[in-house]
């Protein structure tokens, strides 16, 4: 990747106090992982890719910036408390999503309150109708839509101009760039607040986290994991400053 000049991120008051994390240090910002419950019938997914994804998105969220983060992500559950001192989480592989309606409650204040969440990997219209049916328990009168290339969090940072899919291990493998038969074009779509703040990205057919897993190794194309920690970079800087 490209490295640009640093530039200092001030991070905005998330909550009517300081966000503190968990060691009390209001200026480290910490990289959160969301653990979400499935069924019977589908088990959850919410820890694919990790830790190594997690670990190298932010070593180079370190280095392409001067953002004081932590080394290490902390995994926090959907339905946790804990979830509002944090300010941005990622979550994935919502297909296999299922919440329960605290659970959802939680997320919705979560969200409104100031935070963002990140959603990654899930593919082809079957996950997103699954992923659409837990979404409307969190926001039953909000609709997810497309973001614009010109929206803010594809500038805050990194300049982007265009999506491009980013392919898993297994796609890539296979000589294509889509999951699923029906998993193409890549969309980024968010949901945003009443006063147009985005508080939710959702990245659907495409996989950021197979990029930033794979980021260091030969064999996985650079413009991809490039583009997934633009991404995911950007991503980071806006909710810490909008």
């Amino acid at each position: 990747m490209r490295t640009l000049q640093l530039i200092a991120i001030f991070v905005l008051i998330f909550a009517p106090t300081p966000l503190l994390n968990s060691e009390g240090d209001s200026d480290l910002f910490t990289f959160v992982r969301l653990r979400y419950g499935g069924q019977l019938t589908r088990r959850s997914s919410w820890r694919v890719d990790w830790p190594a994804s997690d670990r190298n998105f932010i070593w180079q969220l370190r280095k392409q910036t001067n953002i004081n983060a932590a080394p290490r992500e902390k995994i926090i559950d959907v339905g946790a408390v804990e979830l509002f001192d944090y300010p941005f989480a990622y979550m994935l592989e919502v297909g296999s999503l299922r919440l329960s309606q605290n659970e959802a409650t939680n997320l919705r204040e979560y969200l409104l309150r100031g935070g963002f969440i990140f959603i990654d990997d899930f593919h082809g219209q079957r996950e997103w109708r699954r992923f659409y049916t837990e979404f409307k328990k969190i926001f039953p009168k909000r609709e997810p839509v497309d973001i614009p290339i010109s929206h803010p969090i594809f500038r805050c940072f990194f300049k982007i101009d265009e999506l491009i899919q980013i392919p898993g291990l297994r796609s890539f493998f296979s000589g294509r760039t889509y999951e699923r038969f029906d998993g193409y074009p890549a969309y980024c779509r968010g949901v945003y607040d009443d006063r147009g703040r985005l508080m939710m990205m959702i990245n659907f057919n495409t996989d950021l986290g197979d990029a930033w897993e794979h980021a260091a190794e030969a064999f996985y194309p650079r413009e991809y994991s490039d583009m997934a920690l633009k991404m995911g970079i950007n991503a980071v800087i806006y909710a810490l400053t909008h």
